[in-house]
């Protein structure tokens, strides 16, 4: 893989996932939002109501693309139609940046519509490393890989989970998009330390945050997405801050959705605690 120089991606600030629900409130409120993100799969059908906002949209706020459909871990080949349109969209919208999850969604010619964690090999670092290589290629710019939850390992894994992650950036060169709510939900699942996995991190690569919420059912956590951030993670954020500092963060929620300015009240608690983070980190580092 040829190694090239790529721009520097930029700081947003906070942002929110843009849901269908909210478009007409967005478009209205011009609420206090830095950026939104966009699920990638939803706006790759041209024409319509969908592309018909996003470009309003567009218009106010600094977009990013997240998709989940790139199957970057799968062994089967790269689709080459979705990669054209993904393509296409992306040099329609402008995106900052466009990012997709480390995992597999098919196998064998079946889409299982979820996202399936990899085991953590040496083999795999290498076989998912260059199909990113060929995805940044195809499109002409780095991309983000986010960390999934999970709910199963591998036997024949050789690394944790951020060894893995931080090997396939760099093996790539490409970013990472953290979803620091997956990690709690696999930290409690396979019960190892957050904190471990934040300290692993490579902090060059890191380019956003995703914030959620999560379901317990019994001894498990699922990552639904359909709950406010829930304390331990709000907490685990806050370290993060301390660790990684200004870092591109936004809000995320895909079922039970509430009203916007329920979203827009727990973006603002995102703010808080960078903003307390930064100003007591001013405070420690002033010059006597």
């Amino acid at each position: 893989m040829t190694r090239i120089d790529h721009p520097r991606l930029p700081y947003l600030g906070f942002g929110l996932g843009l849901r269908t629900v909210h478009f007409d409130a967005v478009l209205e409120q011009r609420p206090e939002v830095d950026w939104f993100e966009v699920l990638t799969e939803n706006f790759m059908v041209e024409g319509g109501k969908p592309r018909h906002y996003l470009h309003r949209i567009r218009e106010h706020y600094p977009l990013v693309m997240h998709g989940v459909s790139l199957s970057i871990g799968s062994t089967e080949p790269l689709d080459t139609t979705y990669l054209k349109a993904l393509g296409q969209l992306a040099r329609e919208v402008e995106p900052a940046w466009i990012s997709d999850h480390l995992c597999f969604t098919s196998a064998s010619g079946i889409n299982s519509h979820d996202l399936l964690p990899l085991p953590y090999t040496d083999e795999a670092i290498g076989h998912i490393a260059k199909r990113i290589d060929q995805v940044q290629n195809t499109l002409g710019r780095q991309i983000l890989i986010e960390n999934l939850s999970s709910y199963l390992s591998y036997n024949h894994s050789q690394m944790s989970e951020w060894e893995f992650l931080s090997a396939v950036a760099s093996e790539a060169d490409c970013l990472l998009l953290i979803d620091i709510n997956n990690i709690y939900v696999s930290a409690c699942n396979h019960q190892f330390d957050p904190m471990q996995y934040l300290d692993g991190l490579p902090a060059k690569r890191i380019q956003q945050f995703h914030l959620a919420g999560h379901t317990i059912q019994g001894e498990c956590l699922i990552d639904t997405h359909d709950q406010p951030v829930c304390q331990d993670v709000w907490q685990l954020y806050q370290q993060c801050v301390e660790r990684f500092g200004s870092i591109s963060t936004m809000i995320e929620r895909d079922d039970h959705i509430p009203e916007l300015n329920v979203l827009l009240d727990e973006l603002d608690q995102a703010r808080q605690i960078y903003r307390q983070v930064t100003a007591e980190h001013a405070v420690t580092h002033t010059p006597s």
